[in-house]
């Protein structure tokens, strides 16, 4: 007969490892079985123990341990960068399903500076030309009806995100999305439909940015570039922007030859005085609110001078030139 003490030892150990076995399968099985979808962001590089805590953290899994554990027992699954849509409360077979079959969601990112027709291509490449068409001829209709009263195009009318399309996810939800994005990036400088600055209504205001964004680049140069395009427009002078003649060819970046120049797009800036028709991208806030409150000064031009994004403004034409020999020689 068993010591009493061997007796108890063995039915606390045996009733621990039942308790372990029913914490297991209640993390690997959870009660209720799937709830809403979340979004899990697998980068390249991470680990397997990575993956799980961002599983934990999106509501997929209650702990990353017995996914670990699951993964210890069942073997390693292989897992490709991107973006899953995986239910929460989701069993652990379900989980290695859905990862080991690749990412399931597409992302759109909406940067700064980044123009309609650039935002139809990759909707193009990852979710289908019949996708991105009806989501283009969406943005048409509410371009119609919106209070900034566009010219006919909701450019710079996006705001700035990272937007995951799940599965089944209709072009309208993801330009509401978009939409929302601006609002609250009006909001966040104080941009409402309403709003006049210097002449120019709401909507001119977001041109004048979009310029300012692909001009300026970097935020530092933002309220100069602003005050150019200002003084500009007060003595009723062409801007001369490259990143105008640029969009009216699709194209972001890159140099402008002499036969660009040449475009007779009302883009083109260097043929045609005053601001073009609608934005060519989305401003960011730091655009938006240099155009809402620039600085005094009386320049006119810039040029890049530098490989760190400096500029050099000036007022005349021969300062100008004299910086255009200064970045020459810098190979700029």
């Amino acid at each position: 007969m068993l010591p009493k003490l061997l007796r108890r030892l063995i039915v606390g150990g045996g009733t621990i490892a039942l308790l372990a076995i029913v914490w297991f399968a209640l993390q690997a099985f959870p009660l209720g079985g799937g709830g809403r979808n979340a979004i899990v962001d697998v980068q390249f590089g991470d680990s397997l123990r990575t993956i799980s805590s961002k599983l934990h953290a999106a509501g997929v899994i209650a702990s990353p341990l017995a996914f670990d554990i699951d993964t210890a027992v069942f073997g390693d699954i292989q897992v490709q960068s991107g973006y899953y849509e995986i239910p929460e409360g989701a069993s652990f077979g379900t989980i290695r399903e859905v990862l080991s079959h690749g990412p399931n969601a597409q992302v759109v990112g909406i940067t700064p500076g980044i123009a309609l027709w650039e935002v139809q291509d990759h909707l193009t490449q990852d979710m289908g030309a019949s996708y991105a068409n009806a989501f283009m001829a969406l943005a048409a209709q509410d371009a119609a009806v919106s209070p900034y009263h566009p010219n006919g195009s909701l450019e710079g009318l996006v705001g700035p995100g990272t937007y995951v399309i799940t599965h089944g996810e209709s072009p309208r939800t993801l330009l509401d999305a978009m939409e929302a994005s601006f609002r609250t990036e009006a909001a966040q400088v104080g941009l409402t439909p309403q709003t006049t600055v210097n002449g120019l209504n709401a909507y001119q205001v977001i041109t004048a940015a979009s310029i300012d964004e692909k001009e300026g680049y970097y935020r530092v140069n933002m309220p100069k570039v602003a005050r150019v395009i200002y003084n500009r427009l007060a003595i009723h002078d062409a801007l001369q922007m490259d990143s105008t003649v640029l969009y009216a060819l699709h194209q972001d970046g890159g140099k402008v030859t002499p036969a660009m120049l040449e475009n007779p797009s009302v883009y083109n800036s260097y043929r045609h005085a005053g601001l073009t028709p609608t934005p060519i991208c989305t401003p960011s806030v730091d655009a938006l609110r240099a155009v809402l409150h620039p600085p005094a000064g009386p320049w006119r031009y810039f040029v890049l001078v530098s490989q760190d994004g400096t500029m050099a403004f000036s007022a005349t034409y021969a300062e100008q030139l004299a910086n255009e020999r200064l970045a020459a020689s810098r190979g700029l």
